[in-house]
C-alpha cells in the first residue's frame, strides 16, 4: 500500500510538471495568506500600545523607588533633605508625600525613614508612590 501511494504521489508531481501547473501560489492561497497577516496585526497593535503603557508605569515606579532610596540615605547619613536634591533622572514631578497622599505645599519632608513616601510624575500620564510609609 505504501509503495501504490508514493508511486501515485510522484506520478502526479511528473504529471504536474510536464502540464506547467506548478508555476505559483493560487488566489486562494494568496487571500489566506493575507487574511492570517490581518488578524496577526489586529493582535499585535493593541499589545504594542499597552507595552508602551507600561513602560511609562514601570519609569514612574522606578524612578519613586530611587528618590525613596536616595531619601532614606540622606536621612541615615545626617544630611539635610531636600527633594530638589535627589538625582532621578528625567521626571516631571517628584514630590514627598504624606500617608494619605496629601502632595499639598504643607506636606514637611520625612524626618524617619519609616515616613518616607515620595510620588513620581513620569511623562505626564504615569504616576507612582515609593517609601516605606506610603
Amino acid at each position: 500500500m505504501r509503495a501504490f501511494i508514493k508511486n501515485y504521489i510522484a506520478a502526479e508531481k511528473a504529471r504536474r510538471e510536464e502540464e506547467g501547473r506548478e508555476a505559483g501560489f493560487s488566489l486562494i492561497e494568496l487571500i489566506v495568506v493575507v487574511v492570517i497577516l490581518g488578524i496577526l496585526v489586529a493582535i499585535a497593535i493593541p499589545v504594542f500600545l499597552n507595552i508602551q503603557g507600561q513602560a511609562r508605569d514601570n519609569a514612574a515606579g522606578s524612578v519613586a523607588a530611587t528618590a525613596a532610596t536616595q531619601a532614606a540615605s540622606q536621612i541615615a547619613q545626617g544630611d539635610p533633605l531636600d527633594i530638589s536634591n535627589l538625582d532621578t533622572g528625567n521626571v516631571d514631578q517628584l514630590e514627598f508625600v504624606d500617608a494619605s497622599g496629601d502632595t499639598a505645599a504643607t506636606v514637611t519632608p520625612p524626618t524617619t525613614i519609616e515616613t518616607i513616601c515620595v510620588w513620581a510624575v513620569v511623562d505626564g500620564s504615569a504616576n507612582a508612590y515609593a517609601g516605606p510609609g506610603c
